[in-house]
């Protein structure tokens, strides 16, 4: 790949277009059969929350879903005016802080709901666990149940309801086991609010009746795998070839002499490491584009330098590697890297410039 020097793309960078993440938003939304809540937190799984929804408002989505006050505020300060639920369990010392940034807030707690009725009657949700065992009032907890039904009696604030899937994309049965449980905390409450919500990216792929008010769509909107459907690729994790050294067979690479030339081999050192998001499980496992090719990683990966086994490919000093996101899927680095490609996004380093286009399948829709 050849690509201009310019300031965002001297050393490293990721490449995002906005276009293919809204075409992703579309095609999600037309499987789901419910508006989007999309989720932003983690700064958009690591591509940026402020152009990522603004991005987004093409399709017109209920509001935006985030982690903390403070994403919640960012959003705010830049413009976004759409409901904004904090998904993180609200605590009571951040009910003021949560009010002065209008956001709406996830209960999971009798005690932090009682504050929240009794000083404003702003919009929050609900939530119920349903078996995923980490947050929210527990389906199956009686007397929580019957707490939080004394809470919502009257709180006129009480806008909508929801709990997580636990394996949406791999046991539907789990799926609609959790639907049910969420709908007998329903009955047991005695009220229905506005808006019930529960599908996330596997669930609104899968071919489920779940008539709710709006889904949640987070890693397919950003270019991940999900069950057997492949979204349009969002991201595309880009550094410099800052180096290239002809070896012999037999000769060590990186730290710890742990890796040796089976041959005598061209290396190339890419200006990316694990402090960008390139992780060091990657080492000796993971593979890197180069020069319309795919090259395994050479030797540990370090902290800002990566080694990459070229073979004989004729590799120059300010040649363009793709890490993830053209030959090498985000989903298959993930595989190599013995995790998922949410942490792949989401740990992309600070110094990785983000560098945005509009120009994938969706650039003539508007």
């Amino acid at each position: 790949m050849t690509e201009p020097i310019t300031d965002a793309t001297q050393r490293t960078w990721v490449d995002i277009d906005l276009g293919a993440l809204v075409a992703n938003a579309r095609a999600f939304q037309a499987m789901a059969g419910a508006p989007l809540l999309p989720m932003v937190k983690a700064d958009a799984y690591g591509l940026g929350a402020v152009p990522v929804a603004r991005a987004l408002e093409r399709v017109n989505p209920w509001g935006y879903g985030v982690a903390t006050v403070e994403e919640g505020r960012e959003l705010r300060q830049h413009g976004i005016a759409r409901p904004i639920l904090v998904f993180t369990p609200l605590m009571p010392f951040q009910l003021a802080d949560c009010l002065a940034a209008g956001l709406r807030p996830c209960i999971g707690d009798a005690a932090s709901l009682e504050a929240w009725v009794a000083l404003s009657e702003a919009p929050f949700h609900l939530e119920i666990d349903t078996g995923m065992r980490r947050s929210g009032i527990p389906w199956d907890d009686a007397a929580g149940i019957a707490a939080i039904a004394r809470a919502v009696e009257a709180a006129r604030g009480w806008e909508g309801i929801f709990t997580h899937f636990h394996s949406s994309e791999s046991d539907l049965p789990s799926v609609r086991l959790q639907w049910a449980r969420l709908h007998e905390a329903l009955r047991v409450l005695g009220r229905v609010p506005q808006f019930v919500h529960a599908a996330n990216s596997g669930a609104g792929i899968a071919d489920l009746v779940l008539e709710e008010d709006f889904s949640r769509p987070g890693i397919y909107l950003y270019g991940g795998r999900v069950g057997n459907q492949e979204p349009h690729p969002v991201a595309a994790f880009r550094a410099r070839v800052v180096a290239v050294r002809r070896i012999a067979g037999g000769e060590p690479v990186g730290y710890g002499a742990t890796w040796r030339a089976p041959r005598s081999t061209t290396i190339a050192t890419v200006a990316a490491g694990y402090a960008d998001g390139l992780h060091r499980s990657l080492s000796r496992r993971g593979s890197i584009e180069i020069g319309g090719r795919v090259h395994p990683i050479a030797g540990p990966v370090t902290m800002d330098l990566t080694m990459v086994d070229v073979g004989d490919l004729p590799v120059r000093v300010g040649d363009v590697a793709t890490i993830f996101g053209g030959l090498v899927s985000l989903d298959d680095q993930a595989a190599a890297a013995d995790t998922i490609g949410y942490e792949l996004l989401a740990t992309l380093g600070r110094r990785v410039i983000r560098r945005y286009r509009d120009g994938g399948p969706d650039r003539n829709r508007e």
